[in-house]
């Protein structure tokens, strides 16, 4: 079997790099459970849907509103989370898919929910989160779904 060709870009490795440690920033704030600094991952005038449908918005409220979260009953949870793919959209836009799950103890072994997140580079080179939804799988409906309509089955995706 021929390999395919990388088609990625200088400018596509390094926003893949930079994403990465935007995760990896956005992660050691949840384990911390410091609200301020997972929310100075957004922009100030970010939107944010949570798993139940809340809606925050700015870097402010979302900050607040998790370091909340974290007092009470996400108090000592981290936060998991796997790429499924990143997409540049333009210079300083781009967009990133992720399986994720909060936990206690040991990493799960299934990552339950999907989060998107649009993403934009500032002046000064940082990217921040614009834009984040984060929804539940529900794997049992879903293969209710593509038994009814099997041409609704999205193509498999090369593991990231």
């Amino acid at each position: 079997m021929d390999a395919q060709p990388d088609s990625r870009t200088d400018a596509d490795t390094g926003t893949e790099a930079a994403v990465t440690a935007l995760l990896d920033r956005l992660a050691a704030a949840w384990n911390a459970g410091d609200g301020a600094a997972y929310g100075a991952e957004f922009t100030a005038d970010a939107t944010y849907i949570t798993y139940v449908g809340t809606l925050y918005t700015g870097a402010a409220e979302i900050g607040a509103a998790h370091q909340d979260l974290f007092g009470s009953f996400l108090k000592g949870t981290r936060l998991a989370s796997e790429t499924v793919d990143v997409r540049r959209t333009g210079p300083d836009t781009a967009l990133l898919v992720t399986r994720g799950d909060v936990h206690k103890g040991a990493r799960p072994g299934r990552l339950g929910k999907i989060q998107t997140y649009a993403l934009v580079r500032g002046a000064a080179g940082e990217w921040k989160i614009a834009a984040f939804q984060n929804t539940g799988r529900r794997p049992l409906l879903e293969k209710l779904s593509f038994r009814a309509g099997p041409a609704t089955r999205p193509a498999p995706r090369p593991a990231a």
